[in-house]
């Protein structure tokens, strides 16, 4: 059965930045666990396996590194993606409803994807291919991964000082984590298909 504690361990600092990093700005980010390798670096820090300081601060950077990356990526692969007016995947028109939908909601859009899974590893791209603004998606890249990668980290450390044998109850409350960060998309699944009827 796959062990997220034992991952933690074995790939330490520089594996938790990369995986990050990877999610925030890579489409193989996709399947990556970022909220709960927040929780559960956190619960290992209360532990002593890493100084939590310096484990947000990482949590923090390869976040905000891995958007900025995704940004990029976007900004440069956008125009060439849309290229034809009707091609079987991708339109013009999504690429101006991208950049209409960040101009409107770009800083908020931001923070939020940060604990949306999936969402999380899109928006920084789809916000390069919209040319939302860099310096307004800069500001809320920093806003949405301060609270991020402190607020989950922070919350897995304060639970693993506080409750005694946490360690028993680890798998569990990884559960409920991916079930609340998942929350949101079943929402709008469940909200489309109403909306389809």
């Amino acid at each position: 059965m796959f062990d997220l504690t034992v991952l933690i361990k074995s790939i330490g600092y520089l594996g938790i930045f990369a995986i990050i990093f990877s999610e925030s700005g890579l489409l193989i980010g996709l399947f990556f666990p970022g909220d709960s390798l927040l929780f559960t670096a956190g619960f290992l820090a209360a532990q002593g396996f890493f100084n939590i300081y310096f484990l947000v601060g990482i949590c923090i950077l390869g976040a905000i590194l891995g958007d900025n990356f995704g940004y990029r990526f976007g900004y440069k692969i956008g125009p060439k993606i849309f290229v034809k007016d009707d091609s079987l995947f991708f339109h013009k028109g999504h690429l101006e409803r991208a950049r209409l939908f960040y101009e409107k909601y770009g800083g908020k859009t931001i923070i939020l994807a940060r604990f949306v899974p999936f969402v999380r590893t899109f928006a920084p791209i789809l916000a390069g291919v919209g040319r939302m603004n860099y310096a307004t998606f800069f500001i809320y890249n920093i806003i949405g991964s301060i609270i991020w990668g402190l607020g989950i980290t922070l919350v897995g450390y304060f639970l693993g000082g506080l409750v005694e044998n946490i360690d028993t109850y680890l798998l569990p409350l990884v559960g409920v984590i991916v079930l609340i960060s998942m929350a949101p998309i079943i929402i709008e699944i469940i909200k489309y298909k109403k909306s389809k009827l």
